[in-house]
């Protein structure tokens, strides 16, 4: 920076232009009405006194093309400067001042500006102490004489403003705040659900293992399930191999979680978000013992919230090897067997220190479903998972692979109950029920159920001597009986030949094709809709689609009722009606009266192509025999617990009414006819009046018999396994003699009571011509009540109908099905 007196020398000089730059790079430049201006490269930048820290300047562009710049004015030792400002011809607006911090105010005086030839505006000011402007150039906004702050005042605001956080810092930041806020409300709902946990001082009781006394309706105590005096499995008794098989597939990381374990649960999730359904839990050991002693079976979120509360509850409370303790003698294992040993007894009639290998990890794997993987309901299903636990504990290290080798090739075997009666099928149905009916009971409790001893003891026999002296000539292995009353109360099942051969409930389990045992609820669906039984229809070739069905005979007999067609089981006919009402139609009736499994919607529908229980199927037709009412087949009527505490009684008397009664009466009029002169005539019980179907499927695989009277309807299946056909056994065959044994020696000595008709009673005074039944209009009864007609009360409410609860109206179903 040069003097005031070297200024004043290039004052004197002649030429417009400015003079060779000195030895610091000045210039002096001189205009018309300015003094002597001296000019260098850079002479604009702030500089601070010496030692001070330099800081750029800040520079904004608002003209969107090369804008001027300017700097502070600042004079040292009466040195005045002058600003140069860029511009596109001329100065055109100014630009806008940030925010400036106050200074003392100035005395403004006029300025004058001049251009030179490369159109570089200068700029000067003079004032007495020659460190103030005068006033602003052209093009610049005025500072106010406030003292907003000058262009000055950016380096220092700038140098005053700490450096921002970078993006990692701001996550870091948020979220450790959404982490400290997170865990206050996750306290917060701890608290809120601690305030409200269940009674826990029910854990302590394991020492015992809840029983199950299976008592039929004469009191007799047909079976006892569980254990009376002990049951406690101690986790030292036990053979390593059996809690390594529970860890290694139920929790792998037991000993390292604090209760909940949270990789599992995230990985729970994400396997439900790809499978888009619930198929994994993340739940641990703990967690499941919180659940199955204190908590419900809910799946809410609140539940789940309490699981994990008393899951941590139990960490704090107990060591890794009592929690592993009361869950072996807690777990539910199916087969109404809670705990190891009881599991142990039931399975493999041994104690729980006594088991093998393939044995614990059978066990292990029935714990993911109790009733799916059950070695009494598919002991293949079984053995398969037992070999996905086999490996898992390979893989978490418990065995070698030669070990889960070993125990592959030698698979657990089946052993059961030392009782080998057939009364076991209806027992393991009975206990598989039973958490359904009166929850997970912690005392040892009695079922009263609705076995008669007597009709059980006939079924037995009369299967057995069948199969011994027809089937085995017929190749014809196994067979299922179902007897029921009219509202759903089983009286006697038979799910095989021999429960200690086999403890798979065929009356149950087994999933069959009914053949024209279904066309029922065909012709059913056909008279809700207006057919009658005297309508007329041909028996003739029909084609669907390529389709051609044909019936058993071979032949076509032309124009016959409808009635004929049933008994005669006229497979053309059954397809045209079907093909007439909707096979929708026909499925909906299905499930109208109970028929639960997966049924195709095409036309073979009509000749039995979907698969059915045994079970479902009778309770099916127990509508027919108590005049239209939907049952739901039941097994338990009463449980009280040792104490006598009523733990569940059964009220109501099933699901209300699901078919007119006039189509009911034409129903019966035609399955009456089947027994008179179709193909259920070899198990007609003479002056009784009974109904039925017979059922064949493809090939002689199935072979089925359907029939009822007013106090009794039966269900009878006969068959293989395998699936093999036997040797030309129809449903009017085997499972007709069954049908016609059982019901002449148990129905000997019961009042003959008709079947239920319309007001105006069928008559059936010809055997080769069953009368049709009254027309749908409206009748009246003794009673004076008009039939056909829909009451309000005769529809049952909801939880009625689910639980067979609440006020009915209606009386109750009376032997015969008489009301």
């Amino acid at each position: 920076m040069s003097s005031r007196k070297t200024g004043r020398k290039a004052q004197t000089g002649s030429g417009k232009r400015g003079s060779p730059p000195d030895e610091e790079g000045w210039t002096v430049v001189r205009r018309p009405g300015l003094g002597p201006v001296r000019l260098r490269v850079g002479a604009n930048e702030p500089r601070e006194p010496e030692g001070s820290e330099l800081e750029e300047p800040e520079y904004e562009d608002s003209d969107g093309g090369m804008g001027r710049w300017d700097d502070d004015e600042w004079d040292r030792d009466d040195t005045r400067r002058v600003e140069p400002t860029f511009s596109k011809g001329g100065a055109k607006g100014g630009r806008k001042s940030g925010p400036k911090k106050p200074a003392a105010k100035k005395s403004v005086k006029k300025t004058t500006s001049g251009k030179n030839r490369t159109g570089v505006k200068l700029r000067a000011s003079s004032s007495p102490s020659g460190g103030e402007r005068s006033g602003s150039p052209r093009g610049h906004r005025a500072r106010s004489a406030s003292g907003k702050s000058s262009s000055r005042s950016r380096p220092a605001a700038r140098r005053s403003k700490k450096p921002g956080r970078t993006l990692l810092g701001n996550l870091v930041y948020g979220g450790a705040v959404v982490a400290l806020w997170g865990a206050i409300a996750f306290g917060g709902l701890l608290f809120w659900y601690g305030l409200n946990l269940p009674d826990t001082s029910g854990l302590y009781n394991v020492k015992h293992t809840p029983s199950v006394s299976i008592v039929a309706t004469n009191g007799e105590v047909l079976s006892h399930r569980g254990d009376l005096m002990s049951g406690y499995a101690s986790l030292r008794d036990l053979p390593p191999y059996v809690p390594a098989a529970v860890i290694a597939t139920e929790d792998q990381r037991f000993y390292w979680h604090f209760g909940v374990d949270p990789i599992g649960l995230a990985r729970a999730m994400v396997v439900n978000f790809k499978a888009g359904a619930y198929v994994q839990g993340g739940s641990t050991i703990t967690q499941q013992l919180a659940k199955n002693v204190f908590l419900k079976p809910d799946r809410t979120i609140s539940r789940k919230i309490e699981e994990m509360i008393l899951a941590v509850w139990l960490e704090l409370r107990f060591t890794k090897e009592e929690i592993l303790t009361l869950y072996l003698n807690r777990v539910y294992f199916g087969g109404g067997a809670y705990g190891l040993e009881a599991a142990s007894e039931r399975y493999f009639r041994k104690p729980a220190r006594a088991l093998t290998l393939p044995e614990a990890a059978m066990l292990a794997g029935l714990l993911k479903a109790p009733s799916r993987y059950s070695p009494t309901n598919d002991i293949d299903l079984a053995r398969a998972r037992a070999r996905i636990v086999l490996q898992n504990m390979v893989n978490a290290g418990y065995i070698d692979q030669d070990e889960a080798h070993v125990a592959n090739v030698a698979p657990a075997s089946l052993e059961g109950y030392a009782a080998r009666g057939s009364i076991n099928y209806f027992v393991d149905w009975v206990a598989e029920a039973l958490p359904d009916y009166a929850g997970k009971p912690g005392t040892d409790v009695s079922v009263m159920t609705t076995i008669d001893p007597v009709l059980q003891q006939e079924a037995e026999r009369i299967v057995a001597d069948v199969l011994a002296n027809e089937g085995v000539l017929v190749n014809a292995s196994q067979a299922a009986l179902v007897a029921m009353t009219p509202d759903g109360a089983v009286r006697a099942m038979v799910g095989g030949r021999s429960y200690a051969q086999s403890q798979f409930n065929r009356a149950v389990q087994a999933k069959r094709q009914p053949g024209s045992a279904f066309k029922p609820i065909v012709y059913l669906t056909a008279m809700e809709r207006g057919l009658t039984p005297d309508t007329i229809r041909t028996d003739r070739p029909v084609n669907y689609g390529g389709w051609a069905p044909e019936n058993y005979s071979g032949r076509f007999e032309g124009e016959m009722t409808l009635r004929t067609a049933l008994a005669k089981s006229v497979n053309t006919i059954a397809v045209q009606v079907a093909k007439e009402v909707g096979i929708r139609n026909v499925v909906s009736t299905a499930r109208r009266l109970g028929l639960q499994e997966d049924l195709p919607s095409n036309l073979s529908l009509a000749l039995g192509s979907g698969s059915v229980n045994l079970l479902e199927l009778t309770a099916a037709y127990a509508t027919f025999a108590n005049g239209g009412y939907g049952v739901i087949p039941h097994g338990i009527e009463e449980v009280r617990s040792d104490r006598g505490e009523e733990l569940y009684r059964r009220h109501g008397s099933g699901i209300g009414r699901v078919a007119d009664p006039f189509v009911i009466a034409e129903m019966n009029n035609m399955l009456k006819a089947v027994m008179i002169y179709g193909t259920g005539r070899s198990a007609a019980l003479g002056n009784r009046p009974s109904g039925g179907k017979t059922g064949t499927s493809q090939d002689f695989r199935d072979a089925w018999f359907i029939g009822y009277t007013a106090d009794l309807v039966v269900g009878v299946w006969v068959g293989n396994d395998d699936g093999a056909p036997m040797d030309k056994v129809t449903g009017g065959s085997l499972p007709a003699h069954i049908w016609h044994d059982f019901m002449e020696r148990t129905q000997a000595g019961v009042a003959i009571a008709e079947l239920p008709d319309a007001p105006a009673p069928v008559t059936t005074a010809s055997a080769a011509n069953p009368a049709m039944p009254a027309a749908h209009e409206t009748a009246q009864s003794e009673d004076g009540r008009e039939y056909g007609r829909k009451y309000e009360w005769e529809e049952p409410g909801f939880f009625e109908r689910l639980f067979g609860i609440g006020s009915d109206t209606r009386p109750a179903l009376e032997p015969g099905g008489r009301r």
